[in-house]
């Protein structure tokens, strides 16, 4: 059973921090009580940066991913192919599949997949957006990126449904990444050659 602390103040603070996740109550006390231990100006820079963050930080009107400014700087970017675009769940596979350096397209970011246990339907997802991206002719390719789960299995159906009409290749991951498996967890190797070695979606009725 967790000490009762002796600072009410204390306390809430390792509350807060025990709400991020994998943070437990004695993980967070340990960073309060480092915390204290540090000057007060770095301390309130520390909590400043969070508040900046919250308030400023922008969803690129493109891909959805997050960004300083209107634009991110892959949508932006004048040598990155255009008519490419990987449709990734989280901004997580964004940061994954650039870590790779093995793709030089754009992205759209889903934010989520469809899963109706979690409440979770299409339109909770950016996928009005994307078929507006298709509509607009400048695509040749659409790579679906997503989680081989089953949730992740199913909103690629769906999305291949709604974007087969479209004058575009659409392709999906080889499977050097294994059923079952999210990309953020995935090492950068296997993820690489999944990108690099992507083949036509196959969507069955």
């Amino acid at each position: 059973m967790f000490p009762e602390l002796p600072s009410k103040l204390l306390t809430a603070a390792v509350e807060e921090l025990a709400k991020l996740p994998g943070v437990g109550r004695k993980t967070a006390l340990r960073l309060v009580l480092h915390l204290l231990k540090q000057p007060r100006e770095d301390v309130e820079k520390f909590g400043k940066t969070f508040i900046v963050l919250r308030n400023e930080i922008k969803y690129c009107t493109v891909c959805h991913t997050l960004s300083d400014t209107e634009q991110c700087a892959v949508c932006s970017h004048p040598r990155r192919d255009h008519s490419t675009v990987c449709v990734v769940e989280t901004v997580r596979d964004v940061l994954s599949i650039e870590n790779t350096q093995q793709y030089n397209g754009v992205y759209h970011v889903l934010g989520g997949i469809i899963s109706p246990m979690d409440g979770v339907g299409p339109g909770d997802l950016t996928i009005a957006p994307l078929l507006q991206r298709a509509a607009a002719g400048n695509i040749k390719e659409i790579i679906l990126a997503l989680s081989t789960t089953m949730e992740g299995e199913t909103t690629c159906f769906y999305l291949y449904k709604k974007l087969r009409d479209f004058p575009i290749a659409i392709t999906t991951i080889a499977r050097g990444v294994g059923f079952g498996d999210e990309l953020e967890y995935t090492d950068e190797l296997t993820l690489g050659r999944s990108i690099k070695n992507r083949q036509p979606f196959v969507g069955e009725e």
